[in-house]
């Protein structure tokens, strides 16, 4: 792979390329990037999506903040932003063209900001146990008998419901007057492709781009733009799979230091672990680089927290910058495929915390309740909106069915579209929704609270 075509302005959707030494450097196309996104109404409605904890109603003044994907994704932005222009400026050195090119080190920090920005604006209600709920609802409960229907990657699509195709479809997916959806750099999305390969087969290898899935069949024609413009590198064997844009492992990186120092953040916040330990952990990560004087002269425990978070955000970006850079030409190679912390010399401080996150934010009784609800809500909106959405594709649309698209604002062609296009409209829709608006909804197809 090369840096050249990695670093690609083309705008989806569009046929011509972009020249960096022909940007307004005043709006570069990647800055545009951000923009569009941030203005998204899926990045807006990450303001109301459960990050790990449930968000809190009424806690006090003390301990009433946790995060939710949408300050999540901002701050993973300016850690991946800050990482990028490191990366960056060492790769300007090393590859000389770029700058004859026009190329600047805030490029990288730029592309990387952007798709770090975007990474998890497909990610249903609920975290993660939403993307379960909605395959468990195809899997095993009502809607497995749509199997039959459905191709063995069209069901695979559905069963392992995954945020990050939902993502990748939320921004290339033309709607009507709307051609190539957001109209994003090819660059900022193939950054943003952490699992460039199909839902099938699954998990083919331990390589790090195999975990999950990066697309939908529906997107399947899209993806294959993408990759071919960006010149990723095609894996050997039958399947659709790819190595990763070098700038994904970048974007992982940012989002693994924010969840490692932030869901610890947000289990001292709510009480789940104690103030001491905090500090302990802490100190052991940013033991070499901590200045005790100054550290000792802070006199509360938020304010300690707050300089010990900062220090340690800024101990793991250098640290997955010299990283990236030592593997930088294996990664273009395809012959990295490991995430880029798993090498860090704090390894064994950074599994220290996660071990405590596990046993005390991921195993609380409120993230339990919080995924057992959202199982069951999920559930009954995804087979009520799809039973209504395939009695209209068949010509038998009662009453009900009428009222409730009507409500939601389904629009769609039902009788052009196909078994799983519908399936997975109606999945896409459900996560879209927001943590309050789909309690909202799931009381009002129930009837409560009239």
């Amino acid at each position: 792979m090369t840096w050249e075509r990695l670093l690609s302005l083309k705008r989806f959707g569009d046929t011509d390329k972009r020249a960096r030494n022909q940007q307004d450097e005043t709006r570069l196309g990647f800055d545009v990037d951000y923009d569009r996104i941030i203005f998204s109404s899926a990045f807006r409605g990450l303001q109301d999506k459960t990050q790990v904890m449930p968000l809190p109603i009424s806690m006090g003044t003390k301990k009433n903040f946790v995060h939710t994907r949408l300050t999540h994704s901002l701050e993973v932005s300016v850690v991946a932003r800050s990482l990028g222009r490191t990366v960056g400026k060492a790769i300007l050195e090393k590859h000389q063209d770029l700058s004859r090119l026009g190329y600047r080190f805030s490029d990288f920090g730029a592309i990387v900001a952007a798709a770090s920005l975007a990474h998890d604006i497909g990610n249903p209600p609920f975290g993660h146990s939403g993307e379960k709920a909605i395959g468990s609802f195809f899997k095993d409960g009502k809607g497995k008998h749509y199997a039959s229907e459905l191709s063995a990657l069209q069901y695979q699509d559905l069963i392992d419901f995954e945020g990050n195709a939902n993502g990748f479809k939320l921004m290339v997916e033309s709607k009507q007057g709307v051609p190539g959806g957001l109209r994003l750099s090819y660059a900022t999305l193939g950054a943003f492709l952490k699992y460039p390969k199909g839902s099938l087969p699954k998990k083919p290898t331990t390589a790090i781009s195999d975990k999950k899935f990066g697309f939908f069949q529906a997107q399947k024609d899209d993806f294959l733009g993408v990759v071919d413009d960006l010149g990723l590198l095609e894996k050997t064997g039958n399947d659709l799979r790819y190595h990763r844009h070098p700038l994904t492992y970048l974007v992982e990186a940012a989002d693994d230091i924010c969840y490692t120092i932030i869901d610890f953040e947000d289990g001292i916040n709510l009480g789940l672990i104690s103030e001491d330990y905090a500090l302990e952990y802490l100190i052991n990560l940013v033991r070499d680089t901590i200045n005790t004087k100054k550290y000792n002269q802070i006199t509360t425990v938020k304010d300690r927290l707050g300089y010990l978070r900062a220090l340690a955000i800024g101990t793991l970006i250098q640290d997955a910058g010299r990283i990236f850079l030592e593997h930088e030409e294996s990664i273009r190679k395809g012959g990295f495929e490991e995430p880029l912390l798993k090498h860090s010399r704090y390894s064994a401080q950074i599994d220290d915390i996660l071990r405590l996150c596990v046993e005390k934010v991921y195993q609380s009784n409120e993230v339990i309740e919080k995924e057992l609800a959202g199982y069951r809500i999920l559930s009954n909106l995804l087979d009520a909106l799809s039973t209504s959405m395939l009695h209209a594709k068949h010509g038998k649309v009662s009453a009900y069915d009428s009222m409730l698209l009507r409500s939601l604002d389904v629009a769609m062609d039902f009788e052009k579209a196909g078994t799983y296009d519908i399936l997975l409209a109606a999945s896409t829709y459900i996560a879209g929704l927001s943590d309050s608006s789909a309690v909202h909804l799931n009381r009002m197809l129930m009837g409560d609270g009239i």
